[in-house]
């Protein structure tokens, strides 16, 4: 252990002399930190600071400056810094660490979070200016930018006392660590903070999701159900689903109008698929002997195979006519009912925001094509689910370029691609359903086409990190939307990154490794699937009110905590527990699940149900079930209900998260799901 101040004159531990050059602390006041280096491994070193202070001190900004010894060709970090007044705000830190490597040597930063735990009283953040070659960790209030990015602000108060800062600083020269730099640093956050957490508390919660599952199918199907369930006939069809989006005015304790949040309609779409939600359902009623929620459950899969194809290609939501209805002088958006039904695709493209004018996306056809095909590999032998998948396969893979990649978006008109994400890791979506047909029907051109896919995004997407999807610029955080797409952030040497496409990129080389049994499909499915669970919170923040451990976040550049998505990852990251046979993998997958469920209001959730309270106070038992798809998505929180919603995606949430408890359950066994 060694001590010093300032521009650290004395000389680093033995352990950091190859991969730093120099570490600067910068000053409280005219008070340098005592520094002390605990080596706690040949590639771990501790860093401690310390101040003692007299007064209460004001002052914006402190830093700890740390450059490497080398010249990094990779970059990482949990958010986007474009300029250098934007910064990491604690906000994001779910795994926070900083990594940089060349083609020998690696150096990662890990904030202290045992220290962060105890409420500092000013905020943490970190900063990477790839340029400079600077790694940055730092004390300042923070403020929201763009749609989320933070920038330093001022107002930052010390009080007298101790005042304490640290971080650990690993360091790694194998080439496992080369390749996938962040299974090392996942491995510590879950031995230091993720696995008690997990051990403590996590395992009692896994006892309590049935009751969720029953809260969600009570809110819709009975207490909601006048204003979530959607009957109507098409093609002389009886049809069905839960409504896309519903909001807190149309509960039955809200004492005012109905005000529709957006048009009215059933999606089967990436993010929001109805037909994912109907198999839950479907499992619940078996398993139950419920027999009207099975009749829900036929009526949304009637509902998927009444979209109409063209050429094979199809439609991914159905929506009515909306319009403004004046009640004692106010407007109120509403629908015109199921008679003025039309089909349309999603609105979060490039294009338009019009649903009837939006283009067709590959992405949401290979993924409802897919759930087809698991509905009718392990539901119920229904022909029409695997005849319609397969109409659309052949469609699919005469769009494949060169490369092997699938485009993103096709004309409503010619079906001809059009002008962006052509070459992305949406993809890997498409690997996933063709690699499942192929399974179903032993057609050796599905499996050609899938891997060739896999091999693209491998080659491309994989090594540089080019996680763009349609969530990355074209949904709320249309932060670079104009500029940035294929494009990197120089300052961090990072481009915008979507956890959505590390997914389906981790499920398709699983899904390669299963069918082929190459090794190289796992190794770079493990990679992956590690970076995607650096967006997972191993740790209880004091500054997020509601229970976060093992939730999502989403790209690195917006704010949400415990975000819907989350239920789809949990199975996938059990699968690569089991096959790795890892158990931190599988207690990650199964906190993941317990997470799905934090944000609905209910008594099982009492610092969440608080949190609603405090935000909408005619909440009562009727809407126990409601559920918000994330936490903190502005990039901010209080104790008072900031960062609470005020809608519910059935399909993106609650309907979403008993999808994935009742399919593991299916696969898994309780004793299993529940830790026993």
């Amino acid at each position: 252990m060694s001590c010093s101040s300032g521009n650290s004159s004395e000389p680093l531990p033995a352990a950091l002399e190859k991969f730093i050059a120099n570490i600067t602390f910068g000053k409280l006041g005219s008070e340098a930190p005592e520094v002390q280096y605990e080596t706690m491994s040949d590639n771990l070193v501790k860093v401690s600071l310390t101040w003692q202070l007299e007064d209460t001190l004001r002052q914006d900004d402190w830093q700890v400056n740390v450059s490497p010894s080398f010249e990094p060709t990779f970059h990482w970090a949990p958010h986007l810094t474009p300029t250098n007044e934007h910064i990491i705000a604690q906000h994001v830190f779910r795994a926070p660490a900083l990594i940089v490597s060349s083609n020998q040597q690696q150096l990662t930063l890990i904030p202290d979070l045992d220290l962060l735990q105890n409420k500092s009283p000013v905020e943490w953040y970190m900063d990477l200016n790839a340029p400079d070659n600077v790694l940055t960790l730092g004390l300042s209030k923070a403020e929201v930018k763009e749609h989320v990015l933070f920038t330093r602000t001022s107002g930052a108060v010390y009080p007298p006392g101790t005042i304490e800062f640290g971080f650990y600083v690993m360091t790694a020269e194998d080439d496992a660590s080369l390749f996938n730099p962040w299974r090392k640093v996942l491995s510590f956050f879950w031995e230091h903070w993720g696995s008690p957490l997990y051990q403590n508390q996590e395992k009692p919660k896994q006892e309590a999701l049935e009751k969720y599952v029953n809260h969600t199918y009570n809110w819709a199907f009975d207490s909601w159900k006048e204003n979530v369930w959607q009957d109507f006939t098409l093609q002389e069809k009886k049809v069905g689903a839960p409504v896309f989006i519903v909001n807190v005015t149309q509960s039955p304790n809200y004492p005012g109008e109905v005000d529709e949040r957006e048009f009215r309609s059933i999606w089967n779409q990436a993010w929001f698929s109805s037909l994912r939600s109907a198999q839950g359902l479907y499992r619940y009623a078996k398993r139950t002997n419920n027999q009207p929620l099975l009749a829900y459950a036929l009526k949304t899969k009637e509902l998927a195979l009444s979209f109409p194809q063209k050429e094979g290609f199809f439609y991914g939501l159905v929506a009515t006519e909306m319009e403004k209805v004046e009640v004692k002088g106010k407007s109120y958006n509403r629908s015109k009912g199921w008679d003025t039904a039309y089909f349309g695709n999603s609105n979060r493209n490039p294009y338009t925001g019009d649903a009837q004018q939006a283009p067709f996306h590959i992405l949401d056809m290979s993924f409802t094509a897919y759930l087809m095909l698991s509905w009718y590999e392990e539901l119920e032998k229904d022909e029409r689910l695997l005849q319609y998948a397969t109409t659309y396969a052949d469609a699919l893979v005469k769009t494949q370029d060169e490369k092997g990649f699938f485009p993103a978006w096709l004309s409503l008109e010619s079906l001809q691609p059009l002008a962006h994400l052509n070459q992305s890791p949406e993809t890997s979506m498409s690997v996933t359903f063709l690699l499942k047909l192929y399974e179903l029907t032993q057609q050796q051109k599905y499996r050609d086409a899938a891997l060739q896919a896999m091999q693209a995004v491998m080659d491309h997407v994989i090594p540089v990190g080019q996680w763009e999807d349609f969530e990355t610029y074209w949904s709320c955080s249309r932060y670079g939307s104009e500029d940035l797409v294929n494009q990197k952030v120089e300052r961090n040497n990072m481009y915008k990154q979507n956890n959505f496409s590390m997914y389906w990129t981790a499920q398709a080389l699983f899904q390669s490794y299963q069918v082929t049994q190459d090794d190289m499909y796992l190794r770079y499915g493990q990679r992956t699937l590690d970076e995607m669970l650096m967006t997972q919170a191993t740790w209880q923040p004091p500054y997020i009110y509601v229970d976060a451990f093992g939730g999502f976040g989403v790209m690195n550049a917006d704010g949400e905590w415990n975000d819907a998505r989350q239920s789809l990852f949990a199975e996938l990251i059990v699968q690569y527990g089991k096959e790795l046979n890892q158990q931190e993998y599988i207690q990650r997958g199964l906190a993941t699940l317990r997470a799905s469920f934090v944000m609905m209001y209910c008594p099982e959730n009492p610092r969440t149900k608080q949190q609603w309270e405090s935000k909408w106070d005619f909440f009562g038992p009727e809407d126990y079930g409601f559920m918000m798809e994330n936490y903190g998505h502005g990039g901010t929180t209080s104790a008072q209900g900031v960062g609470i919603g005020e809608f519910t995606i059935y399909d993106w949430g609650n309907g979403a998260a008993s999808e994935a408890y009742n399919r593991m359950l299916d696969h898994y066994g309780k004793d299993f799901i529940t830790g026993n």
